[in-house]
C-alpha cells in the first residue's frame, strides 16, 4: 500500500481574510507564501500550509493556465490543533494573555501532554497542545 507522508495542507474558511492573516502571522509568525481576494497560504512550518479561503470565495472551481481547482467551501466552527514544545507551553500561555486572547480551556491529559483552547477571529477552536495522541511522549526541543 502507497504511504501517506502527512498532512501538507489544512484549511479554514474566514469571513475577512486580512483580519484572519494578520491574526496568524502576529500570534504564530505564519510567513504568507501568496494571498489574493479568495485565499491565503501561510507557512506553518516545513512541509505544512494552512490555507485561509474567505467564505464563499470559491465555490466555482478556479481555472488557472495549468489546470482546475474544484470547488471548496466551509461553515461552522472548524477544530486545528498547533503541536508545541513542552518547554514553552507556559510562554504560550503568557503570550495569549499578553495578546489579550481569551483562553476557554487549559487542561492535562490523563495519558501525558498539556493543552490550551482559545478562538481565532471567526470562531474557530485553536488548541496548542505538547504531546501525541496515541503516547504519553510530549514534544520536546532537540
Amino acid at each position: 500500500m502507497p504511504r501517506i507522508l502527512g498532512v501538507l495542507e489544512t484549511s479554514l474558511y474566514v469571513n475577512d481574510l486580512k483580519k484572519s492573516v494578520e491574526f496568524y502571522q502576529q500570534l504564530f509568525g505564519f510567513k504568507n507564501l501568496g494571498s489574493g481576494k479568495r485565499m491565503a497560504a501561510l507557512r506553518i512550518c516545513e512541509n505544512q500550509v494552512l490555507l485561509l479561503f474567505k467564505r464563499g470565495g470559491s465555490v466555482k472551481p478556479t481555472n488557472t493556465s495549468f489546470g482546475t481547482i474544484p470547488p471548496t467551501d466551509g461553515e461552522g466552527n472548524l477544530h486545528l490543533t498547533f503541536a508545541v514544545y513542552k518547554s514553552e507551553f507556559i510562554d504560550w500561555d503568557s503570550l495569549l494573555r499578553k495578546m489579550n486572547i481569551s483562553i476557554e480551556s487549559s487542561l492535562e491529559w490523563p495519558e501525558g501532554g498539556r493543552s490550551i483552547y482559545f478562538r481565532d477571529p471567526d470562531e474557530h477552536l485553536l488548541e496548542l497542545k505538547t504531546a501525541d495522541w496515541d503516547s504519553d511522549v510530549e514534544f520536546e526541543k532537540e
